[in-house]
Order: C-alpha cells, then structure tokens, then sequence
C-alpha cells in the first residue's frame, strides 16, 4: 500500500497538487511502533461578473495620492491626476488596512489580510480573495484565473496571490507567455498527451479515494475529520481535472496580433493590461491579478536608481521626485486600462461595468515600510463611485480591508459570511 500511495502521489504532482493522506494518530495506536505504511503518500459570458486586482511592492506617495476633501467634490492629486477620466468610475478609499506588520514580509497579506506564516490553522488558510472567488466562478472559463506579474526583483515580488492550502501561485512573467496561454494552441501531439494524462490521473484519484474511504471506517472521530478536509483537497483536484477535460478540444479565441516578445516590467506594463483586458473580453477568464514588484526598473524611466533604495527616501526632495515620477507611470497605465474596459461593450453595459478592478498596495508608507493606510482604489464592477471615502484607521470604529473584499465577493455572488480578518461587510 505505502509504495502504490507513494506512486500515486508522485503522479499527481503534474496537476499542480500533493494529496498526501493526512498522519492518523488513531490508526498508528493500533499499529506496533506505528508502523510506517500508515505515513502513507497521502457564448463569451456576456453580462457575467469579472475581477481584477492590480498591487505593487512599494506602495506610493501618501501625500501625492490621499485628497484632503471627502466625498464628490474631493480635490485630484498629483498621483489621481491621470485617473481624472475614469472619476466617475471610481471610489478612493483611505484607512483602510489589515492591521499587519512586517515591511516587505507582509505585502503579500495585500489581498488575504493573514500573514502566511500566521495562517496554518485557520480554515482558508491566507486565500486571497482572487483565488476564493476563482473557485466559486473559475469553472465557467479556460483559466479559472490569472495570475501576471513579476517574480523577480527584491523578496520576489508582491506575491499577490494565495491559495487555500498556503501555496504561492506564480505570476505568468510577461506578455509573451500570458499571449501564448491565451491564443496558442497545443500542437496535436500535446493534446494528446493531455488526454491521456487526464485519464491516468482521474483513475489515481479514483484509486486514492477508495484507500481513503477505506481508512474512514478504521478510525477515531478527530481522525475522521482530518480526512474529511484530505477529501475536499481530492474534490478540488477533481474540480481542476474536470475544467482541463472539458478545454481541452475547445479552440482558443483568435490571436489579435503577433506574439510579442519580453523587454522588461515598465515597458512591457501596458501590453500586459492589453492582454488582461483581451483575456476578460475573450471570457478565457473572469478573474485576473497583476503584480508590480521589485523589477519594474525606474532605469527604463531615465532613473538612475533602484526602485528599493529609492522607496527608503529619508524626504530627499530628489528622491521622491523620482518615485513621482515611476508611481505616475504605473497609475498612468492603470488609468489607461480602465479606460480600455469602459470602451469595451458588454452587452448593454460596459466591460468596466461588469468587471470590478482593485488597485494599491501592501505597503502603505514606503519610505518607514509600514504596512497601515494602504493606498486603495475600486473601480467599475457597477458600484457607485465618484468619491474619496475616509473610514476611521483605528480605534473601536476601526474598517478592516477585508470588510471590502467580503462585500465584493457578495457582489461576485460568492455566499460567504467572513473573509479574511473582516468584521462585517463595508457600509
């Protein structure tokens, strides 16, 4: 039984999972010494509802981004300025965070609100509320989501996106392997191939769940629920298997111009929202994340000095001169991205309309690394916006982040009653 397990196990790897049999203690009691076979391997959707989030590493300028006056008539900053078209079609939002510490070493709580050395007892573990909504509507499109960025950089990256089970989910790198996924077909050959490889991995499952639901009958009640949560990583896996059995002889959308080739994080930025924009109009997928990290090189902007060091400005006038100048370029690029959905028909609305986009940050004040007051845009996804929105930042009136992401996953209609570290859903 161990080396069968341990054969299935290895062969599951090729769909991204593990399923290892979780230790039972109530078994090993049974067994002499506990004997070591039981450490066992263990139409386009038009009108549908669409997310996207867009976070860097370093935050930005919270004098330059934060207005004075709330409500509709709150002034344009030097970092809103370039959104002035879309106002109408946004809500900046101030005070809002996860009450995290760590610089660096909690950006990537941008979208979860759990740090991921703080997440292995809870239920999701730190699932970012991408991936909670991808598993909700991810089995209407090709790509339950995607995930684009940079790996590179310094501390890798923003590491935007989580799953439940605590795992990274690597950014697609640049715009031409995120072409290649959405246009490229798979030669015959590599069809084939996958065919055969999802017949072999639905018997292991198969196979591996017969084992489990044989062990169900063996032991204690804590144990029992132990493989209950084994059975739901199973039905997960089944979940995945099913989307890549029924995409697998779909043609792709057409390619709507060569592929292009990979230069760098800032001048590759605008053809990556061109092509996020195409996935969501293209329905290959509904959910979709960009992260901006540690490579967007302010080189490629005429700087001559890294993104890091310049973050830490100590208020040298010349140094967040040029952090001006690289924050307005990727707000800029943003703003240009709205405006390419708002110009996208969908049905009787807009692309805009049906998509709710997400922007800011893990970091709230670069130059001292905190991780408080985030810089937080909403935009389309058919709120009602035009506002600059304070809440308090502390105190027993405190409004969690995650009290916006609950209400937007109630929006995507995912029925949850918390997420994250949310209190309730944002009024």
């Amino acid at each position: 039984m161990n080396s069968s397990l341990d054969r299935r196990r290895f062969l599951l790897k090729s769909i991204g999972a593990t399923l290892a049999l979780p230790g039972l203690p109530s078994l090993m009691a049974k067994e002499a010494g506990g004997n070591a076979a039981l450490q066992v391997a263990k139409g386009a959707g038009e009108g549908a509802k669409r997310f996207v989030a867009v976070g860097n590493l370093l935050g930005f300028q919270q004098k330059s981004f934060f207005p004075e006056t709330t409500g509709k008539g709150y002034e344009l900053t030097t970092l809103l300025e370039p959104l002035a078209a879309n106002r109408e079609h946004m809500t900046v939002y101030r005070g809002l965070d996860h009450g995290v510490k760590g610089g660096h070493f909690a950006v990537h709580s941008f979208l979860s609100g759990v740090l991921n050395s703080e997440a292995k007892n809870r239920p999701d573990g730190n699932v970012t509320i991408d991936q909670y909504i991808a598993e909700e509507v991810g089995i209407e499109t090709r790509f339950p989501s995607l995930t684009v960025g940079s790996e590179g950089g310094i501390h890798g990256g923003c590491q935007i996106a989580w799953t439940k089970s605590g795992v990274r989910v690597p950014p697609i790198e640049g715009p031409a392997e995120l072409f290649e996924k959405l246009f490229i077909e798979d030669t015959r050959e590599r069809q084939a191939a996958r065919k055969r490889e999802n017949r072999l991995q639905s018997s292991i499952l198969d196979l591996v769940m017969e084992d489990a639901k044989g062990l169900s009958k063996k032991v204690n009640q804590e144990d029992k629920d132990k493989l209950d949560e084994y059975f739901t990583s199973v039905r997960d896996v089944e979940k995945r298997l099913e989307l890549r059995r029924r995409w697998t002889d779909q043609p792709k959308p057409d390619a709507p111009f060569e592929k292009p080739s990979d230069r760098n994080m800032v001048d590759d930025l605008p053809l990556l929202y061109e092509l996020m924009a195409l996935a969501l109009q293209t329905d290959s997928t509904r959910v979709a994340t960009l992260e901006i990290g540690g490579s967007f090189l302010p080189q490629n902007l005429g700087i001559d000095k890294s993104y890091h060091g310049l973050s830490h400005h100590g208020n040298d006038e010349e140094a967040i001169h040029h952090l001006l100048t690289l924050e307005t370029y990727q707000i800029e690029q943003f703003g240009k991205f709205l405006t390419r959905l708002a110009g996208i028909r969908d049905g009787e609305r807009s692309l805009l309309d049906s998509t709710a986009v997400l922007f800011g940050s893990g970091m709230g004040n670069g130059n001292s690394h905190t991780n408080s007051d985030l810089p937080i845009i909403l935009a389309g996804g058919g709120y009602r916006h035009g506002e600059f929105r304070k809440v308090p930042a502390d105190g027993p009136n405190k409004v969690p982040l995650c009290n916006l992401y609950l209400e937007m996953a109630h929006r995507m209609g995912v029925e949850i009653d918390a997420f994250g570290t949310s209190t309730g859903t944002f009024v």
